[in-house]
């Protein structure tokens, strides 16, 4: 069974910079493409970042375009999630999630889930 665990989160300061790790057990990591999603309380879980098998390209929401930096490391199993400039609406638990077809922003192209990492950015 595919495993993921979240790591790196916690609470910072506006402008402030964060680094999301997920390592990925149980599956062939280099056959997922892989995203990352956030959901702030009260609202819809929604897409951050995407890559591709390869790591050869990447996908981001407006929101984020320019400040976060999606990667991946095969040889280790894990996704990376560098996040700069945060912001106090960056604020939510961030998920990393597989993705066995086509890549994509909805959620429901992804299967297996981290249980996610709280990231607090205050003003």
């Amino acid at each position: 069974q595919v495993q993921l665990v979240e790591s790196g989160g916690g609470l910072v300061q506006a402008g402030g910079s964060l680094r999301l790790s997920c390592a990925v057990s149980g599956g062939t990591f280099s056959r997922y493409a892989m995203g990352w999603f956030r959901q702030a309380p009260g609202k819809e879980r929604e897409f951050v970042a995407a890559i591709t098998r390869s790591g050869g390209t990447t996908y981001y929401a407006d929101s984020v375009k320019g400040r976060f930096t999606i990667s991946r490391d095969n040889a280790k199993n894990t996704v990376y999630l560098q996040m700069n400039s945060l912001k106090p609406e960056d604020t939510a638990v961030y998920y990393c999630a597989t993705n066995r077809g086509t890549i994509g922003t909805t959620k429901g192209l992804y299967d297996y889930w981290g249980q996610g990492t709280q990231v607090t950015v205050s003003s």
